[in-house]
């Protein structure tokens, strides 16, 4: 892994730091329009930034994943963008467990955490992403002509997920490519069981707990937090506090941006 920062978005000029990492497939500015509003009208009621993760936007490809290099990339970049401030990290799903790490292994950076819909535990494999995984594969790449062309060409039915998956394909040239680095993330998915990125590494559980104020957001649709999942997430995160929202899926903050802004603005303004 590269020591070079990562590719970033600045939204809001004055005000706290808070950081957003997105989930896998996913870029920083997939959260734009949320960390516009947590900057307020003015952009003067927070700083945020918009981070691209490894192998994801226009940051860095790495040869191998983990989520410690992960954890580093972005605190390399959190340090670049602010020497000697503290943050507030937002992570969404892969962006969530990074942002735990981040906690965990580096406190000193992070003042506050929200953690979107996601836990502190090995989710088994990334049979859910499988299927995407494939479509992104099966794209004739060498044969599409137009950006239209390729949403005709793509199998996806859902028109969300369509949109979210192709946001990764670019064009230079009269070349197609994806910026996201598929054939990473393919190998880490052929792993099965053992995939690092759906797993969640052991080293970390014998740091000290992260003491700082925790909004820990699920939606109420989706399955990637039980309620069985609450004791340990709250001994690696003593302060924890959970909020459900009925109604909402795994992309918790599409689903249900007001709520996501209000209670990430309330958490900005906690004292640590």
């Amino acid at each position: 892994m590269t020591s070079t920062p990562l590719n970033t978005l600045s939204v809001g000029t004055a005000g706290p730091r808070v950081a957003f990492l997105h989930g896998l497939f996913g870029q920083g500015r997939n959260w734009n329009q949320i960390a516009k509003a947590v900057a307020g009208s003015h952009g003067r009621d927070a700083r945020c930034l918009l981070v691209d993760l490894p192998d994801h936007g226009r940051s860095p490809w790495s040869t191998d994943f983990s989520f410690d290099a992960y954890a580093d990339a972005v605190a390399t970049t959190l340090r670049s963008a602010a020497p000697g401030e503290r943050w507030t990290v937002v992570g969404h799903s892969l962006g969530g467990k990074t942002a735990m790490v981040l906690a965990l292994r580096r406190p000193e950076l992070v003042e506050r955490l929200a953690v979107v819909d996601i836990a502190p535990k090995s989710y088994g494999s990334l049979e859910r992403f499988e299927g995407y995984i494939a479509e992104m594969q099966g794209l004739p790449l060498d044969a599409v002509t137009s950006r239209a062309d390729a949403e005709a060409r793509f199998e996806e039915p859902d028109p969300g997920v369509k949109a979210f998956l192709l946001q990764n394909l670019r064009r230079e040239g009269h070349r197609w490519y994806w910026q996201a680095n598929l054939e990473l993330i393919a190998a880490d998915a052929a792993r099965g069981t053992g995939s690092r990125m759906a797993g969640w590494p052991a080293e970390v559980e014998s740091l000290p707990p992260y003491g700082g104020p925790v909004l820990w957001i699920a939606g109420g649709d989706s399955r990637y937090v039980k309620r069985e999942d609450g004791d340990h997430m709250r001994a690696l995160f003593p302060r924890a506090r959970l909020l459900t929202i009925k109604g909402a899926g795994h992309w918790v903050h599409t689903d249900a941006p007001e709520i996501v802004v209000g209670a990430l603005r309330r958490l900005v303004a906690t004292p640590a």
